[in-house]
């Protein structure tokens, strides 16, 4: 593969039409009670009215807790499960209800990277079976051209490609998800769900799967639906991003907005918990939000709004009537029903000033060394500090 020099991908135009378009998904697991007959006593609702767009050769980062359905949203796509309600618009078509010998052909099209790489793969099969099954399944090239492929495959990862013989264990944590990168690509879709691709490797690994996405990006214009926790990694990734929580998605917007601009309470917090060296090395700090409280249960969630029970701006409205993901700028909507209060305020944007450094963003020299927490030569561990004021925490 040719090398590039990578830059963070720009965010796809008004006009750019979207490969993939969901609407109202909603996927609900039965609860099954003990005894005899095993009846259904309750749902863990998953996923709970998740809308999003993702526009041809781009890429919407899904982020969140865990346990708040990015993965479930992410099978869903692929059609590993069925939904039980709402539309996935696959270039204009609904496949949310299509069977499984009307999804065959849709299966070259979305394809999947899996979290885990030493899991996905099959520790019985050589790589060259793993990657070349999709391509036999699928009947994409004669059989005696197979092996070409499976080379050819692995040489655009960035394996050798005389490695076909040999088994998944004998290859590291970042080979394997090259790997898994390979057999995604054998049939050249147009979409990749991308689940947590980089959880499992060493921090320098990771930044080379990065790389190795974006410049397939690049070269083959797929679309990708990238979902993590690591809010570093997505913002390099992702011009667009949504948080979830517990099934729903309460801010989406482009990458500048959301993280400069963070309406919402829980994306406020989850943005707090992103170290921040280059602010250590100036020294300054950010505080850390803590959210108080346990993530209720899925099975019995919260009426109303569903961050209301570890919310610091909870008012009545939130426990009786549920916030609509409502547009409250150019690509950017949040569901929080104090949304329009928190955006009055421009001058003090939710990513509120550093401790002890000015508004240049140089040293504060009024401030001594005991009044900026942290600072010092070394210090690498430093928090944002998220909108204290408009949280009511100062």
């Amino acid at each position: 593969m040719t090398e590039h020099t990578l830059e963070q991908p720009a965010a796809p135009s008004a006009n750019a039409q979207p490969v993939l378009s969901v609407d109202d998904l909603r996927m609900y697991f039965p609860v099954k009670g003990g005894g005899i007959i095993r009846r259904t006593v309750g749902q863990v609702q998953a996923v709970d009215g998740v809308s999003f767009q993702v526009a041809e050769g781009s890429s919407l980062g899904l982020v969140g807790e865990s346990g708040c359905g990015k993965s479930t949203t992410g099978r869903l796509i692929t059609r590993l499960y069925r939904p039980t309600g709402g539309r996935i618009d696959y270039e204009g078509r609904d496949i949310a209800g299509l069977s499984a010998r009307e999804l065959m052909p849709l299966r070259r099209e979305i394809q999947m990277i899996f979290q885990d790489p030493a899991t996905s793969l099959n520790p019985r099969h050589t790589v060259g079976a793993i990657i070349g099954a999709p391509l036999l399944i699928h009947k994409v090239v004669p059989k005696d051209k197979v092996l070409e492929r499976v080379r050819e495959l692995l040489d655009i990862v960035g394996l050798n490609p005389e490695h076909y013989n040999r088994y998944p264990h004998e290859f590291s944590g970042g080979q394997r998800q090259r790997i898994g990168i390979a057999r995604a690509l054998t049939l050249n879709p147009k979409i990749l769900v991308a689940d947590e691709p980089v959880s499992a490797l060493d921090v320098s690994i990771q930044a080379q799967v990065i790389n190795l996405l974006q410049e397939i990006q690049r070269e083959f214009n797929v679309a990708f639906l990238f979902i993590a926790h690591d809010l570093a990694v997505v913002r390099h990734f992702c011009p667009e991003i949504a948080v979830m929580y517990l099934g729903k998605i309460v801010e989406i917007g482009d990458r500048d907005t959301i993280y400069s601009h963070a309406h919402h309470p829980y994306t406020q917090a989850l943005l707090s918990a992103v170290p921040d060296v280059k602010q250590a090395q100036i020294g300054g700090r950010r505080e850390r939000i803590r959210l108080s409280g346990d993530v209720p249960s899925p099975i019995n969630p919260p009426s109303g709004c569903r961050f209301r029970t570890r919310c610091s701006l909870a008012q009545e409205i939130c426990s009786r009537q549920e916030p609509p993901l409502l547009q409250i700028g150019p690509q950017h909507k949040v569901a929080c029903h104090f949304a329009g209060e928190l955006g009055k305020a421009p001058e003090e944007p939710i990513t509120a000033r550093l401790l002890g450094v000015d508004d240049s963003g140089a040293p504060d020299p009024g401030a001594s060394p005991a009044e900026i927490p942290g600072a010092g030569p070394g210090y690498a561990d430093t928090w944002f500090d998220l909108g204290q004021r408009t949280m009511g925490r100062a």
